[in-house]
C-alpha cells in the first residue's frame, strides 16, 4: 500500500476578496468521498436553482457568513463562521447570500457520489 504524505495546509489563506466565480479547490477525494475548499466572494445560486445531490454533504462555514436557503423552508439559515449543516442526499438547497469573503469546507459523501467526476457548476 502507497504511503500517504503528511501535508499540511491552511485554509484561511490566499483568499480573493472578488472574484466573478467560486473559487473550488477538492482538497481530498476517493471512492464516495470530496472535501472541498469553497471561497465565496458574494455569489450566490442563479434565481430559481437549487442544488439536487444524489449524495450528502456536511458544510462548514469557516470564516464569513452565508444565507443558505431549503426549498422546504420558508426563510433562509444565517450561518455564520463555526456553524455546520449536514445536508440530506436529495434535499433541495441554494445560496442566496455570501459575505465576502467566506470560506466553505464541503464534504460530499456516499455511495452514489462520483469522486473522479468534475465539481459540478451551478445551473439555472
Amino acid at each position: 500500500m502507497a504511503e500517504i504524505p503528511t501535508l499540511v495546509t491552511n485554509l484561511l489563506v490566499d483568499l480573493p476578496l472578488r472574484r466573478d466565480e467560486e473559487l473550488v479547490s477538492v482538497l481530498v477525494s476517493g471512492p464516495g468521498l470530496r472535501v472541498e475548499r469553497i471561497v465565496s466572494t458574494g455569489q450566490t445560486s442563479p434565481p430559481g436553482f437549487h442544488y439536487d445531490q444524489p449524495h450528502a454533504e456536511w458544510v462548514v462555514i469557516l470564516t464569513g457568513s452565508a444565507d443558505l436557503r431549503f426549498a422546504d423552508e420558508a426563510a433562509p439559515r444565517r450561518l455564520v463562521a463555526g456553524d455546520a449543516v449536514l445536508i440530506a442526499p436529495h434535499r433541495r438547497h441554494r445560496v442566496e447570500w455570501t459575505d465576502t469573503p467566506t470560506v466553505w469546507l464541503a464534504i460530499h459523501f456516499g455511495a452514489d457520489l462520483d469522486a473522479t467526476a468534475p465539481v459540478p457548476a451551478e445551473q439555472p
